[in-house]
């Protein structure tokens, strides 16, 4: 690992333990509190998070590691699930129930912006789309 990714990686583990766990912090206090707004501030400083994530990498000109990448679709991935669960068995609020869907809303359209900013609309689509190519003589490749 050279000196250079070393940096990157410092300043994103402290982004993330600074602004994550504050995030979740004021996620869980407004979830526990029934009250909207906190867990509105809560997904605000997410985003704030992740903007932050995308700047640290331009500046290094790089993108999201695969590992990265994997944390941070399994993380989504687990409250996906999680928001599921609550909602058909636990008995959520209203305002929990729209917490909940504005931080999973917030996050899917976060995601698909900065793929579309990153790799324009043609190659998000092919990010999850890959095309089959076809070599001269017609067999794919």
């Amino acid at each position: 690992m050279t000196e250079r990714d070393m940096e990157r990686s410092l300043l994103i583990f402290a982004l993330w333990s600074v602004l994550g766990l504050l995030a979740l912090v004021l996620y869980l206090v407004g979830m526990r509190s029934d009250s909207y707004l906190i867990a509105l501030v809560g997904t605000g400083v997410l985003l704030t998070a992740f903007g932050g994530h995308v700047i640290i990498n331009a500046i290094f000109d790089t993108g999201f590691t695969p590992g990265e990448t994997a944390l941070g679709l399994g993380v989504f991935g687990v409250i996906v699930l999680l928001f599921i669960t609550a909602t058909l068995f636990g008995g959520l609020s209203r305002m929990n129930f729209l917490a909940g869907l504005t931080l999973l809303g917030t996050v899917v359209i976060a995601f698909v912006t900065y793929l579309m900013t990153r790799h324009g609309l043609r190659g998000a689509f092919s990010r999850f789309h890959p095309r089959k190519r076809h070599s001269a003589d017609g067999i794919r490749e």
